[in-house]
């Protein structure tokens, strides 16, 4: 068996070529690129690493490589800026839609080791790839993602930064000046941070790819914050633990303490799911819109957001929400969908 590797030794990355993106890469089939080992920490692995820096184009800012070549690996993403290789779409966007467990980890030495057993594996490869973070998709996920990703490169993204001294009227160099002169724009987007695109956590750009594409399939969440429930729709004969492993199948970021509880009515062939939390009932809407419902004994089931239970007294219309969907009776109450 061989000896586990000291992680001092062992704790830097060397390539001879990045990993690109063919908008990061730029339109210039002939790019000059400055090549700098061991030029700066990684931004996920925080090994020292091979920094790239080139010019994509006329008009566009130097750019660079922010994380190392094995960290782009094990999510096949760009190393600059980190979105999907094959469909150009946020990490968070991908594995919702293809069902995908991150497998990467994110604590310091967790990171060190797990880095040293795919580097090993790479290495054994006969083609240098690794089966890390891979998994079979299904069909209606991918061809939810070939809709949704970019035809064509998006150069746009290269431009310059805006002018911070612009920004506060203290700009004086005018036309020559390098950097774009334009006032931010406020909002989510404006704050984004790239570990957690990396891991695919509470990236804002995905939050709004998801919740567009759930609200284009009838899937738009309730204004009353308070309604936490989800219904499955068209389910065959099941049971609790087989609705509660086919949802944590479908939603690996959904943990068992997550889920407030399941109500099955077996003669409707329905399922009513409340969660503890709206936020996380919100993104489990968004990544079965995203998959086209959730597999649950082999059978493809509908999901639609549930609606508050009605008083006793007062019709559905004037009735204050209670947050839980009715888990009783033939009669079942969804969201139009």
């Amino acid at each position: 068996m061989p000896a586990k590797h000291d992680i001092n030794k062992v704790g830097v990355e060397s390539s001879d070529f990045p990993i690109l993106c063919e908008t990061c890469l730029g339109p210039n089939p002939y790019v000059r690129m400055s090549k700098q080992e061991f030029g700066n920490e990684c931004k996920i692995c925080n090994r020292p690493f091979t920094v790239f820096r080139w010019n994509p184009g006329a008009g566009a800012r130097f750019k660079k490589t922010e994380i190392c070549n094995t960290c782009a690996k094990i999510k096949g993403v760009c190393q600059t800026c980190l979105l999907d290789l094959e469909y150009g779409l946020p990490v968070q966007v991908r594995d919702a839609a293809l069902g995908r467990k991150s497998q990467a980890p994110s604590s310091d030495i967790n990171k060190q080791y797990y880095i040293q057993n795919l580097e090993a594996q790479m290495a054994d490869s006969p083609d240098g790839s690794s089966s890390f973070d891979s998994e079979v998709a299904n069909r209606a996920g991918r061809e939810m993602l070939k809709g949704i990703a970019r035809s064509d490169p998006y150069y746009k993204r290269n431009r310059p930064h805006i002018c911070s001294f612009f920004v506060k009227g203290e700009c004086k160099r005018g036309g020559e000046c390098p950097f774009r002169h334009e006032i931010p724009k406020e909002g989510a987007l404006a704050k984004q941070n790239i570990v957690d695109r990396y891991y695919g956590k509470n990236d804002p750009v995905a939050k709004k790819i998801l919740r567009e594409q759930a609200e284009s399939k009838g899937m738009k969440a309730p204004e009353d914050k308070s309604i936490t429930t989800l219904l499955f729709l068209g389910l065959p004969t099941t049971t609790e633990s087989e609705v509660r492993a086919s949802l944590v199948g479908a939603c690996p970021f959904v943990k068992p303490i997550d889920i407030k509880g399941i109500t099955i009515v077996e003669t409707s062939h329905c399922a009513f799911i409340n969660f503890k939390q709206r936020q996380l009932a919100e993104r489990v809407a968004e990544a079965l819109s995203a998959q086209g419902g959730i597999e649950v004994g082999g059978k493809k089931a509908k999901v639609v957001w549930g609606r508050a239970r009605p008083q006793k007294g007062k019709s559905p219309a004037t009735s204050t929400p209670s947050g839980e969907a009715s888990g009783s009776g033939s009669a079942v109450t969804t969201e139009s969908s």
